[in-house]
């Protein structure tokens, strides 16, 4: 077997796929099934949607991520905060079929945002932990692995509990879905806290400012400036491109049926696909020219888009019509899943031992800031230039992350600097 290839099949890999799965589930539990529940149990939709502000723990996690870094419960500081969250978690997540969505919306509100506070503090610990079992040589296929756990999570909030759904009351589905916690709770008992070089923070002040402080000596200030300006922009684009696809592919003509069909089989795996040859890959690439052609193949994807809109609207939908439908979203998907590979890994060379869970927080943090506040503007911005128009702009916008490159990642080099 191939060096390249036999470095999937260890131990650190394996547990990946732990980390991956337990940071996935959580998420997708409130990105897809507590809606379909409270549809189904007859709320409005203006109520649901206020349901999606309960995600802000995901964005903000950096403000309390120094306390991961400066306490320590009795496991450990990473398997100890990764088993007090999976434990909250799998708690919260048993305890919102004992409400009714007609008449009890605020405690599910309530809990529900519980469930995203955390989700987000257990995401610190994993992915710090993470970051801290696997080598430098690892971090591209390890982080390609829990981005790919982290996607097939998904599958169970979103297919598994709705199936269910359909034979249980809402309480055993909240159950058994729960349950899927325990693999991650399995993981925090039996696995070995990271050796870390050095000593952890001494202090709340240290744990807060030693970070950032950190950062900026080892990179120096013009560089650490630059690196944070590539993490926010590096996936502007296609995060831009992709807000409102649905409503895209309406406009189209395609129907909401042949959408989901298509979505659901062309979307998924590709990425999945994607990640995972992505981070074979990069054992022999490296960060810095995956993080070139995979952006590129993120890039170029973006053009599928422009392409179905330069198209145009479709008044009859056939085979071909599909076709051309799954081709832009399964290579959209490809590149997300290329470029989000190589994205994370390079956040987690970024970060150092002593302080992995406040970088790598503040670094992911500060790469989803563009979605809400950027793709916000996308429906004024269709409004006023077309589909094609705004398409082309996404592609523009994925420009500067690639062109930064050449300072942070450049193609010759192998690591950020130290």
């Amino acid at each position: 077997m191939p060096p390249w290839l036999a470095a999937l099949f260890t131990r650190r890999m394996l547990i990946c796929v732990f980390t991956g799965f337990s940071s996935g589930l959580p998420l997708y539990l409130l990105l897809n099934l507590v809606p379909a529940w409270l549809r189904s149990e007859g709320v409005d939709l203006k109520t649901i949607g206020l349901f999606a502000l309960i995600q802000f723990p995901y964005t903000w996690k950096f403000l309390w991520s120094p306390l991961l870094d400066r306490y320590a419960p009795p496991l450990g500081r990473r398997r100890g905060w990764m088993l007090i969250t999976q434990i909250g978690l799998l708690a919260a997540i048993a305890s919102l079929g004992l409400f009714a969505p007609g008449s009890e919306i605020v405690p599910i509100l309530w809990l529900t945002a519980g469930v995203a506070l955390l989700s987000a503090t257990q995401d610190i610990a994993l992915d710090a932990y993470r970051r801290e079992i696997l080598s430098e040589a690892e971090l591209g296929l390890g982080n390609s692995v829990h981005v790919n756990a982290y996607r097939i999570a998904g599958l169970v909030p979103g297919s598994l509990s709705l199936i269910l759904a359909d034979r249980l009351p809402w309480f055993q589905v909240f159950v058994v879905t729960a349950l899927f916690m325990l693999p991650g709770m399995a993981l925090a008992l039996l696995a070995r806290e990271p050796a870390v070089a050095g000593a952890a923070p001494k202090t709340l002040r240290d744990a807060v400012v030693e970070p950032f402080h950190e950062f900026i000596n080892r990179a120096g200030l013009k560089e650490a400036l630059l690196i944070l300006a590539f993490i926010f922009l590096y996936k502007l684009g296609d995060s831009m491109c992709t807000a409102l696809a649905t409503p895209f592919y309406l406009d189209m003509g395609f129907a909401k049926s042949q959408i989901g069909l298509v979505a659901k089989n062309a979307g998924l795996w590709p990425a999945v696909f994607g990640g995972l040859v992505g981070g074979l890959w990069m054992v022999r690439l490296g960060i810095n020219r995956a993080l070139w052609l995979f952006g590129v193949v993120q890039l170029v994807s973006i053009f599928g888009f422009a392409w179905l809109a330069w198209l145009g609207r479709h008044e009859m939908v056939g085979a071909a019509q599909l076709a051309q439908l799954a081709l832009v979203i399964g290579f959209e998907a490809l590149g997300v899943g290329l470029g989000t590979a190589a994205f994370v890994a390079f956040i987690a060379r970024a970060t150092h031992p002593l302080y992995t869970a406040t970088q790598f927080a503040l670094f992911t943090s500060l790469a989803a800031v563009p979605r809400p506040f950027i793709n916000a503007t996308t429906g004024f911005l269709v409004e006023q230039m077309g589909w094609l128009g705004f398409f082309l702009l996404c592609a523009a916008l994925a420009v500067p992350g690639m062109v930064l490159l050449v300072r942070v990642a450049p193609w010759r080099g192998t690591s950020t600097p130290s």
